[in-house]
């Protein structure tokens, strides 16, 4: 027990009747509680790649279920924009989806291959990708394979799972040339159009 926890638990139970020492027993136990859940929501991961360096030859399962290797995209696109992002279909993460989807053309014309990666399985990205007609490759990484290659922070919610902290990285030539550590999400596009402007201009 921490020294803070030590003087709260004394004063509580020797200060007060055993009744509302119990209480204050009770409610020591609920902010451990509380300690020990916020360690759980807490990052953890290697350290994120920056600007400069090589990006990952990984490989990961599409939303079709077939292997893809991110080197051979990288030597195939003259940019690829990989993205992570929590969850399937969920607000944030859907805003994120369609602005990339509504920029797609934009960002093909540049020469941009995009690739979305979470750790959710097949037959989520799957269904994320029918229902908003994205039409870039989703990456499937139960096993944190890329995730972990990027360096992503992962979130770890109790009852709830692992789930990747929204990023994007930009690789030209097989190296990083664009980081965003928070992840736009209705801007997405916007940003990355913005970004490949600057290092054409």
């Amino acid at each position: 027990m921490s020294a803070w926890g030590f003087f709260f638990f004394r004063t509580s139970c020797e200060s007060l009747s055993p009744g509302y020492g119990w209480r204050a027993m009770k409610l020591l136990h609920a902010l451990v509680s509380f300690s020990s859940l916020f360690f759980l929501f807490a990052k953890a991961n290697a350290e994120p790649l920056k600007v400069g360096d090589r990006a990952p030859a990984v490989a990961g399962v599409t939303d079709s279920g077939a292997k893809l290797n991110l080197a051979e995209v990288y030597q195939q696109h003259a940019y690829t924009l990989v993205y992570f992002y929590p969850k399937a279909d969920t607000p944030g993460c859907t805003k994120q989806g369609c602005s990339l989807r509504d920029g797609y053309e934009a960002l093909t014309k540049q020469g941009v291959a995009v690739i979305g990666v979470s750790h959710d399985d097949v037959a989520a990205q799957k269904a994320f990708k029918d229902k908003y007609h994205l039409p870039f490759t989703l990456i499937a990484d139960t096993d944190k394979a890329v995730i972990n290659a990027f360096g992503v922070p992962v979130v770890n919610v109790p009852l709830k799972g692992e789930f990747a902290s929204r990023s994007a990285y930009l690789i030209k030539d097989g190296k990083i040339v664009y980081t965003d550590y928070k992840g736009t999400t209705d801007k997405q596009a916007e940003a990355i159009l913005a970004v490949l402007a600057e290092h054409k201009g």
